[in-house]
């Protein structure tokens, strides 16, 4: 099994996190200040190569999921917690505010039902505004009516995990790079014994797993014998793309759509540099259109219908785009356009304390999708 033998070593673990994502992290992190003795396999050369680093960078208020939910309270109260880290150690983040714009009356409808939706999840600081408001706050913005939500920001999410990594570092973690979860059972006495591949395989047999593999974690988990089937979720994958708008950006906030079924639509988002993207569009890989085609067509029509300045030219940043995860590794290679001014995977992590070789990891593999689970 990719380097594993009989003879190959057999180590002993408290606690195993699957995946160096910003959830991996943020797990060991809160296991190792619990006091339990925490080892992160990451199947990558660096944390942080996935979904984790390939999204629109933005600290959500909670205005759009069903009241009740898990997902509802966990936004809302997980911002607050967010800004309060981000403070505390330092992670560069802004609060820039969102408009969620009808840029036509039929839309005005699903604007007053998302203001509802925010007030009972308890984003009481929403406010309902006018076109004429609206252009107030951005000149710039063509609209008849607005969900304006002050309390939406934007975060460096490498900053942020490199600070949750040197977090559970400083209370004893240990990342593993280069790491990959081949396999595993779970033992008679309660424990998991993981297969781990890379340039040393081993056996781990662990006390606690924590399977954190962001869109391969259905994958990770059916390759574990006694893990009930009917337990692992279905992935569905999909790609999306993001495309940058040269010169200054027209907004100094956020602007969204009007959102659909499959996501909050292809969205003008800045980074902390002041740079306006558009992104991500929503295209489920059994589909045959050309995703790469609408979504610059789509950001395009955006620049005009919502700015007064008309079109501006944009060029492809990069795409997210994941398949099926193979039996033994996460993921296949896929193309990475032209990657941000600073590429994640080519950023090294700051500790020393870094458990296996990174010598024989392939970075161009990494999970850079969205996923939904049915």
């Amino acid at each position: 099994m990719h380097g594993l033998t009989n003879t190959s070593p057999v180590e002993a673990a408290d606690a195993v996190v699957i995946g160096a994502g910003v959830v991996g992290l943020a797990v060991a992190r809160a296991l190792a200040m619990a006091g339990r003795e925490v080892l992160i396999l990451e199947s990558q050369s660096s944390f942080g190569t996935g979904v984790s680093s390939r999204n629109s960078e933005v600290i959500h208020a909670g205005l759009y999921y069903p009241t009740g939910t898990l997902k509802a309270e966990l936004c809302v109260r997980g911002r607050a917690l967010l800004l309060e880290f981000a403070r505390t150690f330092g992670v560069p983040h802004r609060v820039t505010g969102k408009l969620v714009v009808a840029t036509e009356h039929p839309e005005v409808p699903a604007i007053e039902r998302l203001w509802a939706q925010a007030k009972a999840n308890g984003v009481h600081e929403a406010e309902l505004i006018d076109g004429a408001a609206a252009r107030a706050k951005e000149p710039a913005l063509q609209a008849v009516a607005a969900l304006h939500s002050p309390g939406t920001g934007i975060i460096d999410s490498h900053a942020l995990m490199t600070a949750i990594l040197g977090q559970a570092q400083a209370h004893g973690a240990q990342l593993a790079l280069c790491s990959p979860v081949l396999g595993g059972a779970v033992q008679p006495d309660g424990t998991m014994m993981l297969h781990v591949g890379g340039d040393e395989p081993m056996h781990l047999q662990a006390r606690t797993v924590v399977n954190a593999a962001g869109l391969c974690a259905p994958a990770v988990a059916s390759r574990i014998q006694g893990v009930p089937a009917d337990s692992v979720p279905t992935a569905h994958f999909c790609k999306g793309h993001y495309f940058s708008l040269q010169g200054r950006a027209p907004f100094s906030r956020l602007v969204y759509p009007v959102h659909t079924a499959a996501g909050l639509g292809t969205h003008l988002t800045l980074d902390l540099g002041g740079q306006a993207r558009f992104g991500p569009d929503v295209e489920w890989l059994s589909a045959t259109a050309d995703g790469l085609t609408a979504v610059y067509r789509t950001s395009c029509r955006w620049t005009t219908r919502w700015t007064s300045a008309g079109r501006r030219p944009s060029s492809r940043t990069y795409a997210a785009i994941g398949p099926d995860c193979p039996q033994a590794r996460c993921c296949p290679p896929t193309p990475v356009f032209a990657p941000r001014s600073r590429p994640l995977a080519s950023r090294p992590p700051t500790s020393s304390s870094v458990a296996r070789s990174t010598t024989a990891c392939r970075p161009g593999w990494a999970c850079m999708a969205s996923s939904r689970q049915g």
